[in-house]
């Protein structure tokens, strides 16, 4: 069904999107937690690796991003 690639690659970001949700939440700080949920469950949704790379590091950046323009 799924190739050792994809779940590797779905493993790694799931696991970072959990600290992401962990951190978002023990903090109280909204834009890490619903970054890391949607780190966790956007897997499910891009079969393609190169497109999951891609959208997973961009959701990886968009905590810095938006502390960076002062949406905090």
């Amino acid at each position: 069904m799924f190739d050792t690639s994809y779940l590797l690659t779905s493993l790694v970001f799931s696991s970072i999107g959990l600290g992401y949700f962990i951190y978002g939440k023990k903090q109280k700080h909204k834009i890490v937690y619903y970054t890391g949920l949607g780190l966790m469950f956007y897997p499910y949704f891009v079969t393609a690796i190169p497109a999951m790379i891609i959208s997973g590091v961009g959701l990886m950046a968009v905590p810095k991003i938006v502390n960076y323009l002062g949406y905090d």
